[in-house]
């Protein structure tokens, strides 16, 4: 499967050093196998003046059968609370790989309402089930990272 990263530079060797902690599924390399969602991961580079720069990799799907996965198939309940204990540092899972909707902006203000106690749980599944997932494969350990994926090529957008 061909999997895309959306950035300002191209990343032929993608590692955990330069991942950010209190994302949505924590610290990891973020990638997508939807290339337009990579374009628009971009923009905000881009919005900056900087280049957009989408990388290209193979990803080995053995690794779905070796490796500790987590996937959600629809916004829910617990892809809320997961990635609430992701946002807020409380994450102690020990996944390879974690797999699911994007919190864009729609998604995002929604988990605000809900992480500042401005709406319950069941009022943020209820706006989220209108929501369309988008796609980001999270990859979580180095194991993952190196023996899984594979730099492909790179172009600017």
């Amino acid at each position: 499967m061909t999997l895309y990263h959306g950035s300002f530079l191209e990343i032929t060797k993608p590692d955990l050093q330069h991942s950010r902690e209190n994302v949505d599924f924590g610290r990891g390399f973020y990638t997508t196998p939807i290339y337009s969602q990579a374009v628009r991961w971009c923009g905000k580079f881009k919005r900056r003046g900087r280049k957009g720069i989408v990388t290209f990799y193979e990803f080995d799907e053995t690794a779905y059968d070796e490796l500790n996965v987590l996937k959600f198939d629809s916004y829910s309940e617990e892809w809320l609370d997961f990635v609430l204990d992701c946002r807020s540092g409380k994450d102690t899972s020990g996944y390879d790989i974690v797999e699911g909707g994007v919190a864009n902006d729609k998604v995002f203000n929604t988990v605000e309402l809900y992480f500042d106690h401005l709406i319950d749980k069941a009022e943020a599944i209820n706006r989220l089930r209108f929501e369309k997932p988008n796609l980001q494969i999270c990859l979580r350990t180095e194991d993952a990272i190196g023996k899984y994926l594979h730099y492909a090529g790179s172009e600017q957008v």
